[in-house]
């Protein structure tokens, strides 16, 4: 993040760095083992305040003073802002509304490194048989806290209603098969799953350099601390991926492979919010408060309870 460059350029910048946050909090899974999720749970609480605060501060204060300024909406300048904050919260919650449908229940990361591995160990031991997937239950790993980070296999209730099954060791085997041109949809849907899941932060980081210089308040200072604290909410988010697949017998290197994915797609969506606010500035109210909307939504559903149930 350099000041003096056009703001795609910075919203590029910035969410490369949010990427590399991912990547570096997944590449602790080569130091730490399994059982040391004490981190996670502190990392992720400093990083709900950072973000609560990022996102008034750097998304709706912007956002407020630009609706007002403006003059057309009058005593409404409440309403674009209102508008946006509660289409970007919509927009995350049907987002996870839609998680199930493609795939992945919980992590999306989790689950496509769960079929890719179970895919490639059925070919291993089965070169001709059909590859393995999951069709009738969402499996997802957890780590048993009262013992040293072993990995099970908890089966969850898909969109039939099904109950929740016991906790049970992983096997290297299932028992469920459909031909491989189904398992590939399905990664493919993972991988789409991954994408949805992770644009809000993008977004948000893009669109907060896009509105540098639009207000008083819209600066780069304000555009880079969004992005830090994007960034610190990330570095245990890939953590928390990589070392429950590291658990489940996956190599250190294939767990934190998946383990920063999810960062991959934050510079299309950066890049994207960016484009979007300097070529359509009367959005930019919008825009500001849908980002903010996503940001909170995140914050009080996903990171707040993640770091409380370990």
């Amino acid at each position: 993040m350099l000041q003096g460059h056009s703001s795609v350029f910075q919203a590029l910048l910035g969410t490369f760095f949010t990427w590399g946050m991912t990547a570096a909090g997944a590449a602790l899974v080569f130091v730490f083992s399994s059982g040391q999720r004490r981190i996670l749970d502190g990392s992720l609480g400093f990083a709900a305040g950072v973000m609560l605060a990022a996102s008034y501060w750097s998304l709706l204060a912007p956002a407020v003073e630009m609706a007002t300024s403006s003059g057309g909406f009058g005593a409404f300048a409440f309403f674009p802002v209102a508008v946006g904050f509660t289409l970007g919260a919509a927009f995350v919650y049907l987002a996870d509304l839609l998680m199930p449908y493609l795939g992945a229940a919980e992590d999306p990361q989790t689950a496509l490194a769960l079929n890719f591995g179970a895919t490639l160990m059925k070919k291993k031991s089965d070169p001709e048989g059909p590859a393995l997937l999951f069709p009738e239950s969402e499996l997802s790993i957890r780590i048993d806290k009262s013992e040293n980070g072993e990995a099970y296999q908890r089966k969850k209730a898909a969109a039939t209603g099904l109950p929740e099954g016991p906790a049970v060791p992983v096997p290297s085997r299932g028992n469920l098969a459909q031909p491989s041109g189904s398992s590939w949809r399905r990664i493919a849907l993972l991988i789409l799953a991954i994408t949805i899941h992770n644009v809000p932060e993008g977004l948000a980081v893009g669109v907060g350099f896009g509105a540098i210089e639009k207000t008083a308040s819209a600066t780069f200072e304000s555009a880079r601390n969004l992005a830090i604290g994007i960034g610190i909410q990330n570095f245990p988010e890939g953590l928390a991926v990589s070392l429950p697949l590291r658990g489940a017998g996956f190599s250190t290197w294939r767990a934190f492979w998946y383990g920063q994915l999810s960062g991959m797609v934050e510079p299309l969506a950066g890049v994207f919010g960016a484009f979007a606010v300097v070529l359509a500035e009367p959005i930019l109210p919008y825009a500001l408060a849908f980002a903010a909307g996503a940001m909170v939504y995140v914050v009080m559903d996903d990171i707040i309870p993640e770091a409380q149930i370990r």
